[in-house]
C-alpha cells in the first residue's frame, strides 16, 4: 500500500449530501442509477452515476444521506456527466454498499 502525505488527503473534499432523485441509467455498461444529490447552498446539487442497484432501489435512495468526493472533474459516462464520486465499499460479492453517516448532518458538511 502506497502511503500519501497529509497534504494529499487534504486535497480530497468529502462531503455529505442527500439524494433527491434516482433514475435508471440504461446506457451504462453495468447496471447503475443516475443520482441527483443536494450538497447544500455552497456546493449545490450535483449529478452522479452509481453502480448500486444490487442493494438499493430508486425508492430506497431518495432522502438518504451519502458521502461523496465533490472536487473531482466531471466525467462523461455514456450520455451522462457525473459531477461527484459517490463512495462505498464492496461487499463479499463485489456489490457496492454506500458510505453514509450515522446521524443526520447538514448537507455539504465536509469530512473532518
Amino acid at each position: 500500500m502506497e502511503e500519501i502525505a497529509w497534504s494529499d488527503f487534504e486535497k480530497v473534499i468529502l462531503c455529505v449530501g442527500t439524494i433527491i432523485d434516482a433514475q435508471d441509467f440504461p446506457k451504462a455498461k453495468k447496471p447503475a442509477y443516475q443520482l441527483q444529490i443536494d450538497f447544500g447552498a455552497e456546493i449545490g446539487v450535483r449529478k452522479s452515476s452509481a453502480q448500486i442497484t444490487a442493494h438499493y432501489t430508486r425508492e430506497d435512495l431518495i432522502g438518504r444521506q451519502i458521502v461523496a468526493v465533490v472536487n473531482f472533474p466531471r466525467k462523461q459516462i455514456a450520455n451522462f456527466f457525473s459531477e461527484c464520486l459517490v463512495t462505498g465499499f464492496a461487499d463479499a460479492n463485489g456489490d457496492i454498499v454506500l458510505t453514509a453517516v450515522d446521524k443526520a448532518v447538514p448537507n455539504g458538511t465536509r469530512l473532518s
